[in-house]
C-alpha cells in the first residue's frame, strides 16, 4: 500500500519518482528522509484548482515540513507561508517569501516575534488572546507601525480527531470564544495601532470529514456578519488547515468535495479566502528509510531493530500514529511475519510500528516508513546524542541532498569545558 504514486516498485525495488531508493541511500546512508517534489507540485495544484472559482490564497503551513527547499517549492507554485515562530519566519524569508505572503501565527508569540513580524510588514498577525492584541498595539505604536491583525476564533467544534491535535474546542488552548472575540473586535477604535483585517479559525489536524469544517464556517460567518456591523472591514476569511490524509484505512474527503461543500458558503462573504494546508501537501510525499540492525525474538514477540528511532520520527511514540512500512526490496519467497519495528533509543516508547505484518526481515535489509513528509523531520531530536537525519528531494530522475546528516562536531560546537 503506497499512498503516493510517486513511490513505486520496479523489478521489486522501491523507487521515488524515477530514482532507485538504493541509489540515494548509497550516498547519504540511513536513516534518511526522501521527498518527492512531483507530489508536492501535484498536491498544491489539486488544491488551488479546486478553489479557482473564488478569490483564495494558500499559505503553506511551514510547521509540517520547514526545510528551505520544501518551502521554496511551494513559493515557486504561488503559495504564501503560514509561520508559527520566529524561526519559521526566518526560514520563510530565507526561502524567498515576500512578507506580504506571510501570516504570523502562534498561541504564545513573544514580544520579539511580534516586533519581527511588524518590522518585516507581514500580511497579518493572528492574535489568540485579548492581552496579545493589546501587546501588538503597544509594540506597533512604539515602532510607528499599524499592525494588521486577525483574531483566531475558537468555534467550539469537535473536529473528531486525536485529542492532542484538536484545536477548535472550548477546552483547547487556542483562540478566543465567539463572544470574547466579538468583544475585542468591537473595541478596534480603542486600538490606535491595530487594524483588524481578518477572521480566522483552525479546528484541528488530520480531519477526515467535512462536517466539522462546515459547522465552524457557519459559526464564523455569523461572527463576520456581526463584526461588519461594527464598521470593521474584514478582508481575509481564514479557514486554517487540518485536512486529513490517508495513513492506513482512513477515508478522507477529496479536496474537490471539500471545495464543492464550502464554496457556496463562502462566495458571498466578500473576502479573500485563506487556507493553511500543511500535512495535506506534504505527508505522503515523504518516506523515512531505515536499515535493519538486528532481528530478535523475545518469547512470542518478533522485533526488527532498525537504525531509525523516535528521534527521527516521533509520531508513533507520541500519538500512537500509524505509518505504513514497506521493504525497499521485495523478496517474493520470504514469508510474512508479525514484528514490532523498534529503534535503538533507550526508551520503551521508541517504536515505529507494533504488531506489523511485514516481509521477513534480515540483518541489513532496508525498509521505508511511509507518509513521513509531514511532522517527521520537524519533530526530530538529538536525544541520546543522536544526529538528525539527512533530507533528500527527488525531482524526476535526479535528486539533491537538501539537508546533510548532522556531524558530531556540529552538535558540540557551542559546548566547552
Amino acid at each position: 500500500m503506497l499512498e503516493s504514486t510517486n513511490f513505486t516498485y520496479r523489478n521489486d525495488r522501491l523507487y521515488c519518482e524515477d530514482v532507485p531508493v538504493h541509489e540515494i541511500i548509497r550516498e547519504v546512508g540511513t536513516p534518511a528522509y526522501i521527498y518527492s517534489k512531483r507530489y508536492f507540485t501535484e498536491r498544491y495544484t489539486e488544491f488551488t484548482q479546486a478553489f479557482n472559482s473564488i478569490n483564495h490564497t494558500i499559505f503553506y503551513a511551514a510547521k509540517s515540513n520547514f526545510n528551505l527547499n520544501v518551502i521554496k517549492t511551494f513559493l515557486d507554485l504561488g503559495s504564501g507561508v503560514d509561520v508559527n515562530s520566529e524561526g519559521e519566519l526566518i526560514r520563510a524569508l530565507k526561502a524567498g517569501a515576500s512578507p506580504d505572503k506571510i501570516i504570523l501565527t502562534g498561541v504564545g508569540k513573544t514580544p520579539r516575534e511580534i516586533k519581527l513580524g511588524l518590522e518585516h510588514d507581514v500580511l497579518m498577525i493572528k492574535a489568540e488572546s485579548e492581552e496579545e492584541v493589546y501587546l501588538i498595539n503597544d509594540i506597533a505604536r512604539q515602532n510607528h507601525k499599524i499592525a494588521r491583525v486577525a483574531l483566531r476564533v475558537n468555534p467550539d467544534v469537535d473536529a473528531q480527531t486525536h485529542p492532542y491535535i484538536s484545536t477548535g474546542l472550548a477546552e483547547n488552548k487556542f483562540g478566543k470564544s465567539v463572544d470574547d472575540a466579538l468583544s475585542v473586535y468591537a473595541r478596534e477604535k480603542e486600538l490606535s495601532n491595530v487594524k483588524f483585517t481578518g477572521i480566522d479559525m483552525h479546528i484541528g489536524s488530520q480531519i477526515v470529514t467535512i462536517d466539522p469544517f462546515i459547522e465552524a464556517i457557519e459559526r464564523l460567518k455569523e461572527v463576520h456578519r456581526i463584526v461588519s456591523s461594527f464598521d470593521v472591514h474584514i478582508e481575509h476569511f481564514d479557514i486554517g488547515g487540518g485536512i486529513g490524509v490517508k495513513y492506513k484505512d482512513e477515508s478522507p474527503f477529496t479536496i474537490k468535495d471539500f471545495a464543492d461543500a464550502i464554496i457556496p458558503r463562502l462566495s458571498t462573504c466578500g473576502c479573500d479566502i485563506l487556507f493553511e494546508p500543511g500535512r495535506f501537501l506534504t505527508a505522503n510525499a515523504g518516506a523515512l528509510i531505515v536499515q535493519v540492525l538486528y532481528t530478535k525474538r523475545n518469547s512470542y514477540k518478533n522485533f526488527l531493530v532498525v537504525d531509525g528511532a523516535m528521534t527521527d520520527l516521533l509520531r508513533p511514540s507520541i500519538y500512537g500514529s500509524y505509518h505504513h512500512i514497506v521493504p525497499v526490496d521485495i523478496y517474493p519467497k520470504r514469508e510474512i511475519k508479525s514484528y514490532d519495528v523498534v529503534g535503538p533509543v533507550c526508551e520503551s516508547g521508541d517504536f515505529l510500528a507494533k504488531n506489523r505484518e511485514l516481509q521477513e526481515g534480515k540483518q541489513n535489509d532496508y525498509y521505508a516508513v511511509m507518509s513521513a513528509g509531514a511532522y517527521g523531520m520537524v519533530m526530530a531530536s538529538n536525544y541520546n546524542a543522536r544526529r538528525r537525519s539527512p533530507e533528500v528531494l527527488v525531482d524526476g530522475s535526479s535528486y539533491k541532498v537538501i539537508r546533510s546528516r548532522e556531524t558530531f562536531e556540529y552538535l558540540l560546537y557551542d559546548e566547552s569545558i
